[in-house]
Order: structure tokens, then sequence, then C-alpha cells
């Protein structure tokens, strides 16, 4: 007995849990394939564009070699952020310091969403689509039973088969979740390892501009670490 013949004999809801299944598990798929391309470039990327960085003379010779290694544009927004703004405006208030942890927690925050990306539809998987399955299953041990019933006569041959289809749904949905959930696990642990490596440039770099301020003179580092707040659970 294939699937394909038990969404087939099945009834309207049977082929429902069928193909929203299918869907799930397409979806998870696309993503998993996509992140594991992403996040294996943005590893090496972010290591190589700060090295980069860090090894230029000023930012603005930093710039184009940073654009070269950072091919997922993780590092750029950082550095971009720093510029200057307009004076008059809020965003300019408060010393340099100040103004920098705002505009590197706001690029923070752009970047790490660009990185969390999928990770909801990886964890809606991984923890719905095993039910999603049982729900497949009861339905279809109900209208086994009440087949059963109506027959008037209980056969291994006649309980066996409509049990044995409605206990694919239950495999189908941990085939589904299964892997949704180890990529999800294993991408978490390299987006934890990339939003580290940001956070720690972020920091470094607001303290190396506050201290080249105006003037010359070096500005008084706040001690609360840029990545606050920045963090997407």
């Amino acid at each position: 007995m294939n699937v394909l013949a038990l969404i087939t004999q099945g009834d309207a809801v049977t082929g429902l849990v069928a193909v929203l299944l299918l869907l799930m598990s397409v979806a998870s798929w696309v993503v998993i394939v996509w992140k594991a391309w992403l996040l294996k470039r943005a590893v090496g990327d972010v290591a190589r564009s700060t090295a980069v960085f860090w090894q230029s003379a000023s930012i603005e010779e930093a710039q184009p070699k940073v654009a070269a290694f950072d091919r997922e544009a993780l590092v750029l927004p950082l550095i971009a952020a720093t510029r200057h703004p307009a004076g008059g405006t809020l965003a300019s208030a408060g010393d340099r310091s100040q103004q920098l942890t705002r505009v590197l927690r706001d690029a923070l925050h752009g970047v790490l969403h660009k990185l969390q990306y999928g990770q909801v539809l990886l964890a809606t998987v991984g923890s719905t689509a095993p039910f999603v399955g049982l729900l497949g299953t009861v339905w279809g041990i109900y209208h086994a039973l009440t087949g059963i019933a109506a027959a008037g006569q209980i056969t291994i041959d006649k309980v066996s088969g409509p049990v044995g289809e409605a206990l694919i749904m239950t495999a189908a949905g941990l085939a589904v979740a299964i892997p949704a959930v180890l990529a999800y696990n294993v991408f978490g642990r390299h987006i934890g390892r990339i939003e580290a490596d940001l956070e720690g440039f972020a920091y470094d770099l607001r303290e190396l501009l506050a201290a080249a301020g105006p003037g010359g003179r070096a500005a008084e580092h706040s001690k609360e670490p840029v990545d606050a707040g920045a963090r997407v659970l």
C-alpha cells in the first residue's frame, strides 16, 4: 500500500492532511537547502571581511575590500551605519559613542533578521507536522472502525489494511518533522556563531570610531555593549 493509494482511497480529510504534509515538506526542504548554502558562505565571509577590514589603513580603504568578500552583505551594513548622521536631527543627538551605539544596534537587527529568516518556518514544521500526521491517523482509524462496524464482522484482513493505511500518516508526519528539527538546531548553532562575530566586530568598531571623536579627543566609552537588545529570538 503506497501513499498515492492512501490519498485516492481516503476521503477529503485524509487527502487534505496528505497534501498539507507534502507542502510542509517541500517548504522546509527549500529553506534547508537555501539556508545551508547561505550559512556556509556567511561563516567564511564574515571571518574574511572582518580580517581584511582591520588590515586596512582607513575605513574608506576598507569598504571596497570588504565588499569583495562580504557576498551576503553582513558586514558592510555595519560599516555603512557609522557614517555621521545629518545635523539637527535626533539621530545626531548625544556624543559620538551614543550615536554609534544606536546606528550599529539598528544595523545588527537588520543583519540578524536576514540570518534568521526561515527559522520560524522550520520550527513550525518541526513542531506541528507530527500532530498533523496524527490527525490523519486518528481520522483514518475512525473510518476503519466505522467500516468494520458496518460490515458486521471483524477479520484480520479487514482490520490490518485500513489501520495500516491510517498509520502511514503518523510516519509521514515524523518524516516531515525530523529533518526540519535537525536543520533548525544545526542552523541555530551556526547563526549564533556568526552573530557573536558580528556583535564583537560592531563593538570594536564603535570603540574605534568613538575614540577618534571630533578634535581627535577620545570619547568616553559606554560600558554597555552595542548588541544590547540586538538578539532576535
